[in-house]
């Protein structure tokens, strides 16, 4: 069984999303971020990240980019689940993106470049 060093909790350190379109992203991700808790973390001129205790998320929109956009349904990420809340939920609709699936414990949404976020409640 492998532990994480002192001070570091949870699974992951950070989680990088490479985007089409960091402004959309923002406008989209930001707000949901901040309504989970999360504080800006970093801004440079293709990325901005989000952190929450000692894990951040980063959306980058980088040079090294190859075309063809994100599609959930192919190999590589499928969605992002975090602990979420009806308010975050809230947020994300107020921010553009769309319900795919409202199971009353988890709603899964989806942003204008094809990414689903999970927010599992309680």
């Amino acid at each position: 069984m492998t532990t994480t060093p002192a001070g570091h909790r949870g699974l992951f350190h950070h989680v990088e999303l490479w985007v089409d379109d960091l402004a959309a992203a923002e406008a989209q991700w930001g707000p949901v971020l901040l309504a989970l808790g999360c504080e800006p973390f970093q801004h440079w001129e293709h990325g901005r990240s989000w952190r929450l205790g000692s894990a951040y998320l980063v959306l980058e929109q980088s040079p090294a980019l190859l075309p063809g956009g994100h599609q959930r349904l192919r190999a590589g990420l499928n969605h992002l689940a975090l602990h979420g809340s009806r308010a975050a939920v809230e947020a994300a609709l107020a921010a553009g993106w769309r319900t795919r699936v409202d199971t009353g414990e988890a709603v899964h949404l989806i942003d204008a470049q094809g990414f689903e976020l999970e927010l599992v409640l309680g």
